[in-house]
């Protein structure tokens, strides 16, 4: 039995009763009207998969309405039926995108299989939609957090690119997302259906690296056992991917210009001169004017990657954005550990609010994941995150009372536990107190 929706258009009341009484015995849901007018109102308030319509109708054409209906919603399937097969209009129905084109009452038999083919395509069409809204929220731009007025023009601009085989570069701090900027851009881009390919230019020594985007010939060196693709042909009509581009070795650099202007490369160790196309986005956190200028980067690769350059910004600058990333982090890491944390303290996100993140989002990310580890409550609290970022807000909250001695002996008690880790013999041997004291004090400041 199928829960597909059918809708049947045709003027002639008897065969359309008909139709209907036997596609619904099937277990269809069926709806039918007798024009091309109500047809188009029911596709428009209803959840419509398959379409069976006549040729000739008294307000228009099914061939011509093919067209109509597959340009408005792609994903429904059209069966034309008409009473004189004519093969010129079943041609062009085809064209028009009809699933099929066939003759009344001598071809009754033919409906029932060719519903099951057609929902059967709607089905895996509406599959696939699925799993690319899916990867987009993975991998594209929903899954970059944030309203700050910064992240939200570097957004901005990765959109328009996006579209264009335009190279890009993407500048900013380590940790500020390049990454993921990179895959969001190829999923908004007509390559989204082919590879996206990433290297870390600054992880591997010039002779892997070189195998590595190039391939080699079996022999080629050491080790080379057999031959290997690189990544350039792995990437081949996709994106291709190189982070911290200014590691690159000044010696691969030519090879690469050469490739990136005319898509021509060599294999280590071969002759045989390949080709392959892609589209280049690179990332660095340096500054490649200045390693023009010491010579450490060649200018004419630096105007060929960066003809569509993108700064993403540090997450100080994004202060509204630090709570929305780590109410994220928070979830995930709460998930994976199955703790119930629902909620961060207001302390603790005016203490990370407070922190200089000089690790932007990768540091965010890691002390969240420790804060869950070490929270026993159900709230995100500021005694379980790294004391130097804790003491921003402790030590910004006791500016008035800093002379008083409880908040003196309470920060100099979270420090000593921070720094033993937790260990409470060693932290009442450092304090020079006894083991109870020290328990009675953690529970009189609230402290972990």
């Amino acid at each position: 039995m199928s829960s597909a929706n059918i809708l049947i258009i045709d003027d002639e009341d008897k065969l359309r009763t008909l139709l209907k009484r036997i596609i619904t015995l099937e277990g269809y849901q069926v709806l039918d009207t007798n024009s091309i007018s109500s047809g188009s109102k029911i596709l428009e308030t209803e959840s419509i998969d398959v379409v069976l319509c006549d040729v000739k109708l008294p307000d228009g054409n099914g061939v011509d309405f093919v067209s109509t209906v597959k340009q408005k919603y792609p994903c429904i399937e059209i069966i034309l039926l008409t009473a004189y097969g004519n093969i010129a209009d079943g041609v062009q129905a085809i064209k028009n995108g009809a699933f099929d084109y066939i003759v009344k009452g001598d071809d009754n038999e033919k409906i029932i299989p060719l519903l099951s083919r057609a929902t059967e395509k709607v089905a895996l069409y509406k599959k696939v939609k699925k799993l690319e809204k899916q990867l987009d929220k993975k991998f594209g731009f929903d899954k970059i957090i944030g309203d700050s007025p910064a992240i939200i023009e570097a957004i901005k601009l990765a959109k328009k690119v996006a579209v264009s085989n335009t190279p890009v570069l993407l500048t900013g701090e380590t940790g500020t997302g390049k990454e993921v900027f990179a895959e969001a851009i190829h999923m908004a881009s007509p390559r989204r259906d082919n590879p996206f390919v990433a290297l870390n230019c600054s992880a591997l020594s010039k002779e892997i690296i070189e195998s590595e985007l190039f391939g080699h010939k079996a022999g080629a060196f050491t080790g080379a056992t057999k031959d290997k693709k690189g990544l350039v042909e792995e990437a081949n009509g996709g994106t291709l991917f190189l982070d911290e581009i200014g590691d690159l070795p000044l010696e691969l650099q030519p090879k690469l210009l050469r490739f990136l202007e005319n898509g021509s490369y060599y294999r280590v160790g071969e002759t045989t001169e390949r080709k392959t196309e892609i589209r280049l986005i690179a990332a660095t956190n340096r500054d490649l004017q200045k390693g023009i200028e010491n010579n450490h980067f060649r200018g004419d690769l630096y105007y060929r990657i960066a003809v569509f350059s993108i700064e993403l910004p540090a997450l100080r600058e994004r202060g509204k954005d630090i709570s929305l990333l780590a109410q994220h982090y928070l979830k995930i890491y709460a998930g994976k550990t199955n703790k119930n944390i629902q909620s961060i303290s207001k302390e603790a996100i005016a203490a990370l609010q407070k922190s200089k993140w000089n690790g932007n989002i990768r540091e965010l990310k890691n002390v969240i994941e420790r804060a869950v580890i070490l929270e026993d409550s159900n709230m995100l609290t500021i005694n379980s995150l790294p004391f130097e970022i804790s003491q921003t807000q402790t030590e910004g909250q006791s500016i008035a009372s800093s002379f008083h001695l409880a908040d003196v002996e309470k920060l100099h008690i979270q420090k000593v536990l921070n720094y033993t880790k937790g260990n409470k013999t060693e932290a009442a041997r450092l304090l020079d107190i006894g083991l109870a004291t020290l328990y009675r004090k953690i529970e009189e400041y609230h402290l972990k």
